[in-house]
């Protein structure tokens, strides 16, 4: 695997390093060691999948407040996504910053989520299928949101009239901690 730094402090992608021959390729996506090697949470709880039937579908922006915080490792095993991750950690150098990475079932990245980042995706295509692994076990009285159009964080979506649940619509705007 390659741990690929991105702008936001202590989020990554993951590349595969497949070994093909013939037959196809062999690739590991998941390694307890080479995570802690990197200093990342490599605890898993829990995982996941999120199926969308629909095109420009926009599910986020979640994610768990203390002492429930979580790691996630998503990818898209079907379709294509633009995946989103803000940093809501205020003591950190990226705080407020966001990023978007595309994930497909054809360039086989990851995205690795840290702790206090709020998470999310717009479907990209019909069908997608995205899969989650997690650090903790879900905590529904501790799930949490920012919105997905929230000005202040100016996140740039492709598609601008997304399919949203009533739940991501209920967020209140973003407030800065004081």
């Amino acid at each position: 695997m390659k741990f690929v730094e991105t702008p936001l402090q202590g989020a990554y992608i993951i590349e595969l390093e497949p070994v093909e021959d013939e037959r196809g390729f062999f690739a590991r996506s998941w390694c307890q060691d080479e995570f802690r090697a990197h200093g990342l949470n490599a605890k898993l709880a829990q995982c996941s999948i999120s199926f969308n039937k629909k095109r420009g579908t926009l599910r986020g922006m979640h994610y768990q407040t203390k002492p429930y915080e979580e790691v996630k490792l998503v990818r898209c095993t079907r379709g294509a996504v633009y995946d989103v991750m803000i940093d809501l950690r205020p003591d950190s150098a990226t705080f407020e910053r966001w990023l978007a990475v595309e994930l497909s079932s054809e360039n086989r990245k990851a995205l690795y989520v840290p702790e206090g980042f709020a998470h999310g995706f717009q479907t990209l295509v019909d069908d997608v299928e995205m899969f989650y692994q997690i650090s903790g076990s879900y905590k529904p009285e501790y799930a949490a949101g920012v919105r997905w159009d929230d000005p202040a964080f100016g996140i740039t979506w492709p598609m601008v009239r997304p399919i949203v649940s009533g739940r991501d619509l209920s967020y209140a705007p973003f407030k800065r901690p004081c």
